[in-house]
């Protein structure tokens, strides 16, 4: 854990998602809550969306991040932010549109979560 998944209007000039993939991972590494291995993420472009009611202009980058259950309220509100600030080093600014960055944290329920972590096929545990 965790799981991250970014998704993103497509409409952001010079927004590198590869670079803000590779730097939100680096901030949940370095804040210790996770091993290195454990992290998972991806970001998806998404061409079709709308804010609002406006046809153009607006523009959105959202995270979402599952983590199992065990760290303090205090650890996932330092946690979002982390990620809300990370996400907001990579957008370059934008005269012409108007974004929003959000970032949301769930835990995942234990008892019905299942992994398996496998190296040449062998299953090596969780």
């Amino acid at each position: 854990m965790p799981h991250l998944t970014i998704e993103y209007s497509d409409n952001l000039p010079g927004f590198d998602p590869r670079a803000a993939l590779t730097h939100v991972n680096q901030m949940l590494d370095a804040s210790g809550l996770f091993q290195e291995i454990d992290i998972k993420s991806r970001i998806i472009a998404c061409s079709v969306f709308q804010v609002g009611l406006a046809d153009s202009g607006r523009g959105f980058i959202h995270a979402r991040i599952a983590i199992m259950p065990g760290r303090t309220d205090q650890q996932k509100a330092d946690l979002t932010q982390a990620v809300l600030h990370a996400l907001r080093q990579q957008l370059p600014t934008l005269a012409d549109v108007h974004v929003q960055i959000s970032v949301e944290l769930y835990e995942l329920d234990a008892a019905s979560y299942a992994k398996d972590s496998l190296v040449g096929g062998v299953s090596i545990g969780h």
